[in-house]
């Protein structure tokens, strides 16, 4: 079992997401908490685990073989049902919880699954951590006993959805207005439409069906097209959409277009700078975000940091510096007045929060961003093998490199979920950049596919 970009994944039923391993990580994580935090701790007191899950048809049984692990090793479990994976991290930082574990593949199809985890103060596992629970888990000195999961039940999503509230405190010249919302038929179905009502918008829901199965299918943030037909016909003031367990969000502005990531990042990071709430005028992005967001934000006096891809190491550099926002291109967006972990819902609100004050629609804002155009092929491949270390791959990256003359920017990196290689390249001209693109995937195809 190891921990990828963002927890563990693969197919459920299928190792490492097989019942066993399963429980095994449930122990684990058990026993690592006595251990590590064993000065710390009031050991007459289980270490309490809090665990949430999305819409998937498994998800019910990975929590009951995960609830038997963490059973078996002497701990307690308490379970929020269907819930978005900021939801259980502000309830594992706020609650009488040790540790947090989302059961989710995010946007990934309905037949895969995953589990991340959250420290007590309802951050993402760090991969000192990882490692640490990767170790105990493999370790075949001890066994997981046979016991009956014993699973409590609690439903805290107010207390949850209270405090996300907060990050719109007027409706200003949006009060009452029609918003589309696309769930992807996944965990925000629980929450989104009660917040956004409380609040008094008039809403359009799409993707608001879960039957285990149909979770991102053709819908949600990977998949905005049905949202941006919605925004359309229905004469909305903006979309938005959800991924699979409400960890990021994608938009849409009223005349259909698509708002994503980037764009996000811009309006909410010119806010803070005009607010003079922005700590070292920098906000934090990806190797992925677009070159025309940096020098968006460079015009505005804004530094942008760019970190590997994967919202644990935006937290990573935000937490470790203290800046303010963060985010990726894919639509997670952390706020750290709000939650150090991806939350959709809530970058909906500040996104509203930016219209509001500024008086202008959504269109507008996202306006201001002039993006390279950029091209992503995703090739399968059977291993990981460094490019550079494959000549027929590594002679045509070069060539590209040198064609490019300093005009882009090219990035080849390995998927930390599924087995696939990125390749995106940002240039000047979509035609060129497409060419250039296939080149190099041709090569990994005859090579590594």
């Amino acid at each position: 079992m190891k921990f990828g970009t963002d927890g563990v994944r693969g197919v459920a039923g299928q190792p490492p997401l097989d019942p066993v391993t399963i429980s095994r990580l449930g122990a684990a994580l058990v026993r690592r908490t006595e251990y590590a935090h064993a000065s710390a701790r009031d050991h007459a007191q289980p270490v309490h685990i809090a665990v949430g899950r999305d819409t998937r048809e498994s998800g019910p049984w990975i929590e009951e073989a995960l609830a038997r692990g963490v059973t078996a090793a002497g701990g307690r479990l308490t379970t929020f049902g269907v819930i978005p994976t900021p939801g259980v991290a502000y309830l594992t930082r706020t609650g009488p919880f040790d540790l947090g574990v989302v059961i989710s593949a995010s946007h990934n199809p309905f037949a895969d699954n995953g589990l991340k985890v959250f420290s007590g103060r309802g951050e993402k596992f760090g991969e000192p951590e990882e490692r640490a629970v990767e170790a105990i888990v493999a370790d075949p000195s001890w066994t997981v006993d046979d016991v009956r999961p014993v699973v409590e039940r609690s439903n805290l999503v107010a207390e949850y959805l209270a405090h996300t509230k907060l990050l719109l405190p007027s409706t200003g010249n949006l009060q009452g207005a029609r918003i589309a919302i696309d769930m992807g038929h996944g965990a925000t179905t629980t929450t989104a439409p009660t917040l956004l009502k409380s609040l008094g918008f008039e809403l359009v829901e799409i993707g608001n069906a879960p039957n285990g199965k149909n979770i991102n299918l053709e819908c949600g943030s990977t998949h905005p097209e049905a949202l941006a037909a919605a925004v359309v016909a229905h004469k909305c003031r903006l979309g938005i959409a959800f991924d699979g367990d409400g960890d990021r969000a994608i938009f849409v502005d009223h005349t259909g277009r698509v708002v994503n990531g980037d764009a996000v990042l811009l309006i909410c990071g010119t806010r803070l700078k005009a607010l003079n709430q922005l700590p070292g005028d920098t906000v934090v992005a990806t190797v992925m975000s677009n070159l025309g967001l940096e020098l968006a934000f460079k015009a505005r006096g804004i530094r942008m940091l760019r970190t590997p891809v994967g919202d644990k190491y935006v937290m990573e550099e935000m937490l470790k510096n203290g800046y303010a926002i963060g985010g990726e291109q894919s639509g997670h967006v952390i706020c750290a007045e709000h939650l150090f972990t991806g939350d959709g819902l809530a970058t909906g609100l500040l996104v509203m929060r930016a219209m509001v004050e500024s008086g202008r629609e959504l269109a507008d804002l996202a306006g201001e961003l002039t993006m390279y155009p950029q091209v992503l092929v995703n090739v399968r491949t059977k291993s990981r093998t460094d490019v550079n270390e494959v000549p027929a791959v590594a002679r045509v990256i070069h060539q590209v490199t040198r064609a490019m003359e300093g005009n882009g920017r090219l990035l080849i990196r390995y998927s930390g979920t599924e087995p696939l290689l990125r390749i995106m390249i940002e240039g000047q001209d979509d035609a060129t950049i497409k060419g250039w693109a296939e080149e190099i995937a041709a090569a990994v195809r005859a090579e590594l596919a």
